[in-house]
């Protein structure tokens, strides 16, 4: 089982705790945390090729397409070849996950649905340092400075879309999106779904899908 390296994506709507669940797999089972939206602003802030390419879509306010997304990411992926790795933020469509295919076979998928009223409120509490991409919520992940990141002390920022009459188109579109990728998962037999409100209480189903494929780094599950 040790010797197989692991090859895993995680799912989910916007505010539905995809990143919590991701560092804590990370921290417990050993799993590179490959975050698309850490990477894009890796690559943007490197000036690379892709990250400029980028770059002109989201300074008008555009969706990145898929084939600069899937670029980027085959190329991150060929340089972690040797690595346990957890995808966060891609596949986000079925073109997007028919060329993740191409290049490797997936061991686990793992979506987390939470309920829209649940999704609503979470993002509608959430704040960003947008240099770093760090968030934070107001209710369980507040800064410690009302409105300041805490390591660099400048401003947060609450997104458009996190907006509450935004909130809700945007869950529609991520729903029209992702369904194919998770009929694609669901028929190859590694998806694994997980339903609930609180992060707390979905990590230990989670935690212990992912122990019986990998050793725990720690003996004891770590919350």
């Amino acid at each position: 089982m040790a010797s197989k390296l692991l090859r895993a994506v995680i799912l989910g709507p916007p505010g539905s705790g995809k990143g919590s669940v991701s560092q804590r797999i990370a921290q417990n089972l050993g799993l590179q945390h490959l975050s698309s939206g850490h990477f894009l602003r890796e690559n943007i802030k490197a000036n690379t090729e892709v990250g400029d390419m980028a770059k002109q879509y989201i300074r008008k306010g555009l969706l990145v397409p898929d084939h600069v997304i899937t670029r980027l990411r085959v190329s991150e992926l060929e340089n972690r070849s040797d690595q346990h790795w957890l995808l966060d933020g891609f596949p986000r469509t079925l073109v997007q996950a028919e060329a993740l295919e191409r290049i490797c076979e997936l061991d686990l998928v793992i979506t987390l649905n939470i309920p829209f009223e649940t999704l609503k409120d979470h993002l509608s509490q959430r704040w960003v340092h947008h240099p770093s991409g760090r968030v934070y919520n107001l209710d369980f992940n507040p800064p410690p400075a009302h409105g300041i990141d805490d390591i660099t002390g400048e401003p947060l920022v609450q997104q458009e879309d996190d907006k509450p009459e935004a909130v809700a188109a945007r869950l529609r579109q991520y729903k029209d999106m992702a369904k194919p990728v998770i009929d694609l998962y669901k028929s190859q037999g590694v998806l694994y779904q997980f339903s609930g409100k609180e992060t707390n209480k979905i990590w230990p189903y989670v935690y212990t899908l992912f122990s019986n494929k990998i050793p725990p780094i720690e003996s004891r599950e770590a919350y």
